[in-house]
């Protein structure tokens, strides 16, 4: 008989998608419907396109294809239970010509629960026949598991980078949070150094703007990140872009404008709030800042 390969550890991941276990997920015996491990898998792999800074309908759509489930397996070693904190490792193991084959561990802790597969085709929509994997996706998925960066960021004039910063702050300000068009553009654009971050598929997926309303004083403003790849750190490197920036031109205090519900993101960057909250095109902020060395 074939030998069994070895069950997963935590090592064997880079990634990772934590889950709490819902009421609704425990069966009659009290432990998590077998069933349910299935979509804590799916789940995963949702979280893992994230990590790759990857939209994904829109990379879909560009690449002229999709991603359909060929073959799914589990391997049950102990059960969850309510409330239980899992971390749902994923891992692409191999590209072939037209499929990617997924290791899967569900832990608790260092504890394997269970153990996974998932194999994947890529295809035709319209038909759901199988094509070549694209080499802009095989070459992501690879850089992604040797722990290359997923995004860079590029500064430039408004002249060079208006479209793909106009595009995110279209996006974020004007269809999601509902900012007037009128209120999104300004004069200041013309003369702010900007940031736009791209994705491995040279998709831009978050941006900002760098002013000088002072002598050495830098103003960040505009931050804007597709809504897909938050929690990824994109934000953070347009945010630190703009900061090394400003601290090169010689600028001695950074400010910004945060929107009170992103506060907590400028504090891990080290703005503290001054003043009080105020509204600004409708949404509360804080005025924030933070010296330069």
């Amino acid at each position: 008989m074939p030998d069994t390969p070895p069950p997963p550890t935590r090592a064997d991941f880079r990634f990772f998608e934590r889950l709490r276990v819902r009421w609704s997920e425990i069966d009659a015996q009290q432990i998590v419907f077998n069933g349910h491990y299935l979509a804590y898998l799916d789940t995963a792999v949702a979280g893992y396109w994230r990590a790759m800074a990857m939209p994904y309908h829109e990379t879909m759509a560009g690449l002229q294809g999709d991603l359909y489930v060929k073959k799914a397996t589990l391997e049950y070693h102990r059960s969850a239970r309510y409330e239980d904190l899992l971390d749902i490792g994923m891992r692409c193991v191999q590209i072939g010509r037209s499929s990617m084959r997924f290791a899967a561990g569900v832990f608790r802790q260092d504890v394997l629960l269970v153990g996974g597969e998932l194999v994947y085709v890529f295809a035709d929509p319209a038909t759901q026949t199988s094509r070549p994997v694209p080499a802009r996706l095989r070459e992501a998925l690879q850089a992604f598991e040797a722990g290359e960066a997923m995004a860079r960021v590029e500064l430039g004039r408004w002249d060079t980078l208006a479209a793909p910063a106009g595009a995110i702050r279209t996006q974020v300000f004007v269809e999601e949070q509902g900012i007037p068009a009128e209120m999104e553009w300004d004069a200041a654009d013309a003369g702010a150094l900007h940031a736009v971050a791209y994705n491995r598929f040279d998709a831009p997926i978050a941006t900002g703007r760098l002013l000088q309303p002072a002598p050495r004083v830098g103003q960040i403003g505009r931050m804007a990140v597709h809504q897909a790849v938050r929690g990824t750190r994109v934000g953070r490197q347009v945010l630190d872009a703009l900061a090394q920036a400003a601290q090169a031109r010689g600028d001695a205090e950074l400010l910004l404008h945060a929107q009170t519900s992103a506060q907590a993101f400028y504090a891990r960057a080290g703005f503290q709030p001054r003043g009080p909250v105020f509204e600004e095109a409708g949404i509360p902020h804080v005025e924030m800042v933070r010296a330069l060395g």
